[in-house]
């Protein structure tokens, strides 16, 4: 059975219980965090949300933009915003 929160990369939904991919009703300019597959595993991809279709994400991060496409996303969420930067460390 695939999992029904986001029936994992390469899944189909069940007959019958088509849906469009969770990502695609994220807010842009959201905070997201997206696990993706990568060739030894997964790796985690945390930013602001730019774009976004059927055929995956796009996310802005501290290194740059990444595109990950839907094939490759294995998990997804909106997460609270970055925590302030705090100043330099006196003492």
């Amino acid at each position: 059975m695939g999992r029904h929160a986001t029936d994992g990369p390469g899944e189909t939904p069940p007959a019958g219980r088509a849906h469009p991919a969770p990502w695609t009703t994220w807010p842009v300019g959201a905070r997201v965090v997206v696990r993706r597959r990568v060739d030894d595993g997964w790796s985690d991809v945390l930013g602001e949300l730019i774009a976004r279709d059927e055929d995956g994400v796009e996310v802005r991060t501290r290194r740059g933009d990444v595109r990950v496409p839907a094939h490759e996303i294995g998990l997804g969420k909106l997460v609270p915003p970055a925590p302030p930067r705090r100043g330099p460390r006196r003492g």
